[in-house]
């Protein structure tokens, strides 16, 4: 179902990359979960998926999006200013959530979530809930992008890693070099070891639940990496430790 949504905010991490505050009621929903935004062009709907970035509760969603020059969505939403209008199509889906990893003996010790550009979305929402420090010892957000300023929420996440000694933010970008940051892909840091070196633990099948989102090179790369290691995709008729959506 289609309801009408207001812009109340927009942040503009650079000059490509933004965020959207809509006052709408989409309903319950749970964190890891997507909306699609439309927008009538050239007399038709258009209309693409968008993760929720906020936590379940309040009364407006936040979506992160990039705006592609030739984009059918995305350069209409960069438009979009505090007071313009845009549909929503609600209840929000996925299964990139919490709820959907296996509990008791079978989940592990150790939450990971990797990620690359918008794709942390999901991720921004399941860090503002109780639910992953409730279950794990460790949750460590791999946070891959090109550039430092493609790096959105970046000042927040650093926030969280400094009051809470259970994060482990690890952000990595490929085209610059930063320093406190890792310098690689996250397929490659994961094959390098870097990445578990610098979260202090390692990936196992044992210890670990790994979510995945992403562009799908990413994504197939690091799958290939973690089965290798003899973790699986995990399905509601055959629990694992690897679940993945692709995002880009």
């Amino acid at each position: 179902m289609w309801h009408v949504g207001k812009v109340i905010e927009r942040t503009d991490w650079n000059s490509r990359l933004f965020s959207l505050k809509i006052a709408v009621d989409i309903g319950p929903f749970i964190a890891g979960q997507f909306v699609k935004l439309g927008m009538e062009i050239q007399g038709k709907r258009v209309a693409r998926a968008y993760s929720v970035v906020n936590a379940p509760g309040s009364n407006y969603i936040e979506i992160l999006a990039v705006t592609v020059p030739d984009g059918s969505l995305s350069p209409a939403l960069h438009l979009l200013l505090p007071g313009d209008v845009v549909e929503v199509n609600v209840p929000a889906t996925g299964f990139l959530t919490l709820p959907e990893l296996p509990s008791g003996t079978l989940q592990g010790r150790h939450l990971w979530m990797l990620a690359t550009g918008t794709a942390v979305g999901p991720f921004l929402s399941m860090l503002d809930t109780a639910e992953p420090w409730q279950r794990f010892e460790q949750v460590t957000l791999v946070y891959g992008a090109r550039l430092v300023d493609d790096l959105a929420y970046l000042d927040k996440l650093q926030t969280l890693a400094r009051k809470n000694t259970q994060f482990c933010l690890l952000p990595s970008v490929t085209r610059e070099t930063q320093s406190g940051m890792l310098h690689c892909r996250i397929p490659d840091g994961i094959a390098s070891g870097e990445i578990e070196r610098q979260a202090g633990i390692t990936i196992t099948a044992t210890d670990s639940q790994v979510m995945l989102c992403g562009n799908p090179g990413m994504i197939r790369s690091t799958i290939e990496l973690l089965t290798a290691r003899g973790l699986h995709k995990n399905l509601r008729r055959a629990p694992g430790q690897i679940t993945t959506e692709k995002y880009w």
